[in-house]
This record gives structure tokens, C-alpha cells and sequence, in this order.
């Protein structure tokens, strides 16, 4: 094989393992077929304005793959400033699913933030099962999710 040939294919490989690495890091991020996560809902408003809040196309900002929405400039300024403090835990995937292993998708209305973290649930049906043992449940969510978050949802 000639020089040429193999820089070609270590180019190429190097190009798979970058988009295989790329892919895998999206596994853990609940996003729709365009990337949106939370539905386009405003990740800073379940915070500053203790409620669920439609984000505009305007205002946007990427965090670990996904793309998120804002009801401003002001909101999307401060997830910028620091997007872990405000993105859902969970990679956006319902609270209480994770706790059985799963991942589902969530409604942005059914919502909660916890020592300043914001968890969403599958629905309200499933936020008041939640909510009767949020403490419980949140530290079972927590040692599973390190195991579930780079597997498909639909492997679970």
C-alpha cells in the first residue's frame, strides 16, 4: 500500500471514529428529529419564572448536542453562561422512567425543580407517582443513570 493510500484510509477511519464518537454522545440526550430538546420549551424559565415556557426560534443555544430554545436573549445568555446549572437532568429523559431503567420521552408541563435542578416527567399521571417519593426516587434515578445514558432507548 502506498503512503497516499494509507493516510487515506487513517483519514478515513479517523472520520468514523469521530461521528461513531459523536453519535454515542447523543444517546444521552433526549432530543426530537431536529436536535430540539424539551420540545422547544425554555429550560430558564422553569427557574427564573417558575414556569414552563414556550422558547423562540430566535434565541438558541447547543449543549451537548441538543438545541434549546429561549424566551430571550437574557435566558439564552444565562444557560450559555452555564448550561449544566439549567438543563434538565437526566439528559432531559423522564425523572421517574429512569428509575425502571427507561427512557422516555417527557412533557415539558410536568416539571419540578429539586435543589435547583429541574427534572421532567412523562406526564402528570407520572409525576404524581413521582412526586410521592421524590427523594427516593431521585437517588435510585441517580445510580442507574450512569449505566442507561449511553444505551438507546429503545435497547432499554
Amino acid at each position: 500500500m502506498t503512503r497516499f493510500k494509507k493516510l487515506r484510509a487513517l483519514v478515513a477511519v479517523a472520520s468514523m471514529s469521530a461521528a461513531f464518537g459523536a453519535f454515542a454522545a447523543d444517546i444521552d440526550m433526549n432530543a426530537n428529529a431536529n436536535d430540539v430538546a424539551i420540545s422547544g420549551y425554555d429550560p430558564v424559565a422553569y427557574f427564573s419564572d417558575s414556569e414552563a415556557t414556550k422558547g423562540s426560534e430566535e434565541y438558541t443555544a447547543t449543549y451537548k448536542n441538543a438545541i434549546y430554545h429561549f424566551s430571550s436573549a437574557e435566558n439564552r445568555d444565562l444557560f450559555r453562561a452555564a448550561p449544566s446549572s439549567y438543563a434538565p437532568q437526566y439528559g432531559g429523559y423522564c425523572a421517574f422512567g429512569v428509575t425502571m431503567e427507561k427512557k422516555f420521552d417527557v412533557d415539558p408541563e410536568a416539571w419540578r425543580i429539586v435543589d435547583n435542578k429541574l427534572y421532567l416527567n412523562l406526564n402528570k399521571d407520572v409525576q404524581k407517582r413521582w412526586l410521592t417519593d421524590v427523594p427516593g426516587y431521585i437517588a435510585n434515578a441517580n445510580d442507574i443513570w450512569p449505566d442507561i445514558k449511553t444505551v438507546e432507548a429503545s435497547a432499554l
